[in-house]
């Protein structure tokens, strides 16, 4: 048996990095405090914040912030969940009392995070609530405008702090939803999300489209022999369908048809649409056409995603 020494197997300077290199730093998360006066449109406003993927608490008790935060912090809550977006209001009685101390300590910690208030006129207040027939939380034994004044004097100092306040009095949902992405606008992009789907007719129209699209007026590559066992996704029936009279024009006018339809979605603040495209069995023609449709809407700076519903049904 050799005296010799087993070899290394592991250069001598690797530990010597290992130990000089820095452990990977979590991004600073991203904390917007929503408060303000009961039915003036925190829910909403949440609501918007969890469609721009926001991780949004609704009703948080003032205390559990610092834990929510400290758990983003080091990445316990996943690596997705970078910013977060909490409703902290006089719901949370006696615990809302302690948002001040709550928020200073976050200062102190080095974290910084902005208040969005949301206030509205006392009559318009009154009007939501009787809309809705539900008391005011602080309001007790008494009138609606009794815990409406009660409310304005305990969040008079918070309304002070806050880094933006937004009156609703004379906003309806949709002009909300877009004071509240300009609140975020450096952190989110304003994309309308198209799903663009091909489906058989004979399966049924999606329950959630759109706009439905009839591609069956071209001619049907299942009577070709050597496309029939193909979809819309090779290549071979992608060329025949394309090349097909009047189904490139169509491609390119339905898509130019689009353009302020999506434009208008987007101004009304709807945020997703559904365009689907159907043929006789889902498998050829629709396939190759909302493949097309879906290419010229990205071209055009859209977020697009494709699917095929029916595809192997056959």
């Amino acid at each position: 048996m050799s005296d010799e020494p087993s070899p290394m197997t592991v250069p001598s300077g690797i530990p010597a990095i290992d130990a000089a290199a820095e452990s990977p730093r979590l991004l600073q998360p991203q904390v917007l405090i929503i408060t303000g006066m009961s039915g003036a449109g925190r829910t909403r406003a949440a609501a918007v914040l969890e469609d721009l993927d926001w991780y949004v608490v609704d009703n948080l008790p003032a205390q559990m912030l610092t834990h929510l935060v400290g758990m983003l912090t080091s990445g316990q809550a996943g690596a997705g969940a970078q910013r977060l977006a909490a409703v902290i209001d006089v719901r949370g009685r006696e615990f809302f009392n302690d948002l001040t101390r709550v928020l200073d300590s976050l200062s102190d910690v080095g974290v910084d995070h902005r208040i969005l208030f949301l206030e509205a006129s006392d009559e318009e207040l009154v009007r939501r609530y009787e809309q809705v027939r539900r008391p005011h939380p602080l309001q007790g034994e008494g009138r609606v405008l009794d815990g409406i004044a009660a409310e304005r004097a305990l969040l008079s100092d918070l309304r002070e702090r806050a880094d933006t306040v937004i009156d609703t009095s004379n906003l309806n949902v949709h002009d909300l939803a877009r004071q509240v992405r300009a609140v975020v606008a450096g952190d989110t992009e304003d994309v309308l999300r198209v799903s663009v789907v091909s489906f058989g007719f004979k399966y049924g129209l999606p329950l959630d489209a759109d706009h439905v699209v009839d591609v069956r007026f071209l001619s049907n590559p299942y009577w070709v022999t050597e496309l029939r066992h193909l979809t819309g996704r090779d290549a071979p029936v992608r060329d025949y369908v394309l090349g097909l009279p009047g189904a490139s024009q169509f491609v390119d006018r339905y898509v130019d048809a689009l353009e302020p339809v999506l434009a208008g979605y987007l101004n009304e603040e709807k945020r997703y649409v559904t365009i689907a495209v159907g043929c006789t069995g889902g498998k050829h023609r629709s396939v190759a056409i909302s493949e097309a449709i879906a290419a010229k809407l990205r071209e055009r700076g859209h977020h697009v995603t494709v699917a095929a519903r029916d595809l192997g049904k056959e």
